[in-house]
């Protein structure tokens, strides 16, 4: 009794300890291919569905191993009862392969109509986990809109689909146990009834016909059998969902640097991009912008400049032609050397850290942030650039207080995402990351940018005139074609390029 005991308690510690592990190690891998997937492709599942993936579906195929080892040990009496009632009398175990072969079709086919049932309930869930992420993320809009109520019920939607294959999940294992039940008392009554006539036969004596009942009862114990082919179905659908994203194909980069010299010239060589419908959102754009100087991307809305900005410092390759950085193409350069010459500031940035300072200093090479006076104070060089030094310092703890104590405008996110984009040594594009606050707080930014980084090349999305006013080149995108390239004050006498800017409340009169 304690080595059974013993051996009980060592068993569930291993299987927990085995699941844990592989679970993690699944979690961390899946997690890394998503963020190492081109944004397009990754952009084709709902951050709601990959979600529950992470949580959910890597959590059940997590548990293959333990599944598997239970399930070898759940067929080790069924195979050592076959063996013994044919050791006994060969024609008790052809009774029993018999009855053995008609439980594996039954098997089979609730494993298939499991598989089907669980798939759809892990999918339905996805779209669920899906809309509600959707929902949460635009919270406000939603509640200015006064649309609570139908959000909640679009979300809940598919709720009825859901219910429906976890039904069929439920009935197709209540069918299987159903079976079991019924083929199993037959199974042992065809071997009674086998060992009865061998007896009468003179082959067996009573002592074997004993055994031989014991054994096939023995064997057609299948419940356990039945409850791990359910866990082994569960396990395959969750690992079939974590599958269907790691099969996608990350995107690569090559062995190359930048050269030391270089100032940061960008060139756009007949680049193309193409939407997910087919739709041409850049077509044959070409673009030389000189090193250290500023460009200045307008252009109606869905003319295009955020996929320029995109593909501008790779987060996204270009369909057709080629984008390189001081003559090299940015797909032929490694990952680090990208990010080291690279800054990215967005409209609506991301933040992530522990603290303050950790989101400036995101992504900042390994080594360069061991000393913290040098960490801090590149930290408030990369602030004080952004204006968002006076925030950070008002905080109690500074630079140290942590993010989740710190409450800021949007203003105050945009110009700390600014402050974390100003690392990129080579150049540095602003995705409209000025768009959130003021006239004189933009002046500043642009003139601390303009002298930040040793005179970086510096791509600026935007739609205010003040801004492509103080720009070296204005290149003006006009449904996806660069229709011109030139300074604001030549093609601020053009009527249409005035129009770009007056649906941003900007005067169409002289540039600014």
């Amino acid at each position: 009794m304690a080595v059974l005991a013993g051996t009980d308690t060592l068993g569930d510690l291993a299987a927990g300890t085995g699941t844990a592990r592989a679970t993690a190690r699944l979690r961390h891998q899946l997690l890394r291919h998503v963020f190492a997937l081109d944004p397009r492709t990754a952009g084709r599942h709902p951050v709601g569905d990959l979600v529950a993936r992470l949580v959910g579906q890597a959590a059940d195929a997590g548990q293959a191993g333990s599944t598997v080892v239970y399930g070898l040990v759940a067929v080790l009496p069924p195979v050592g009862s076959l063996v013994a009632l044919t050791l006994i009398e060969p024609l008790l175990g052809i009774t029993f392969v018999a009855g053995l072969v008609l439980l594996t079709v039954l098997m089979r086919a609730f494993v298939t109509d499991a598989s089907a049932a669980m798939t759809g309930y892990q999918r339905t869930q996805g779209l669920i986990a899906g809309r509600l992420h959707e929902a949460v993320a635009g919270h406000r809009t939603v509640a200015a809109a006064g649309t609570v109520p139908a959000e909640i019920d679009r979300i809940l939607v598919p709720l009825p689909l859901l219910r429906g294959h976890g039904r069929r999940s439920w009935q197709t294992l209540a069918r299987a146990a159903g079976r079991n039940a019924a083929v199993a008392p037959l199974l042992s009554l065809a071997v009674v009834a086998v060992g009865g006539w061998s007896v009468a036969a003179g082959w067996l004596t009573p002592g074997q016909l004993v055994a031989a009942v014991q054994y096939a009862a023995l064997g057609t114990g299948l419940g356990a059998v039945t409850a791990t082919l359910n866990r082994l179905v569960r396990t395959r659908a969750g690992a079939g969902r974590i599958a269907e994203v790691l099969a996608q194909p990350t995107r690569t980069y090559g062995p190359a640097r930048v050269p030391a010299t270089g100032a940061g010239t960008l060139t756009f060589d007949a680049v193309t991009v193409r939407a997910p419908d087919g739709r041409t959102v850049l077509h044959r754009v070409d673009l030389h912008l000189p090193g250290g100087r500023a460009l200045a991307v307008v252009g109606a809305s869905g003319a295009g400049k955020s996929t320029f900005a995109a593909v501008a410092g790779r987060l996204r390759d270009p369909d057709e032609g080629e984008v390189r950085l001081d003559g090299v193409p940015l797909h032929r350069l490694s990952h680090d050397e990208l990010r080291r010459s690279v800054g990215y500031g967005f409209e609506r940035p991301v933040l992530v850290g522990d603290t303050v300072a950790d989101v400036i200093d995101l992504g900042v090479p390994a080594g360069a942030a061991d000393d913290p006076g040098r960490r801090l104070g590149r930290v408030r060089r990369s602030a004080r650039a952004a204006a968002v030094d006076g925030f950070a310092e008002r905080l109690p703890d500074g630079y140290r207080t942590a993010l989740a104590d710190a409450p800021m405008s949007g203003g105050e996110a945009q110009r700390l995402g600014l402050a974390r984009a100003l690392h990129g040594g080579r150049l540095l594009v602003l995705d409209d990351a000025t768009s959130s606050v003021d006239t004189a707080t933009e002046y500043r930014i642009a003139r601390a940018v303009a002298e930040h980084g040793d005179g970086r090349t510096r791509v600026i999305v935007t739609h205010r005139a003040t801004t492509a006013a103080a720009a070296d080149l204005v290149a003006w995108l006009d449904d996806g074609r660069l229709r011109a390239l030139a300074s604001h004050a030549r093609l601020w006498t053009d009527p249409a390029y005035r129009a770009v800017f007056q649906p941003a409340g900007e005067p169409a009169g002289r540039p600014g």
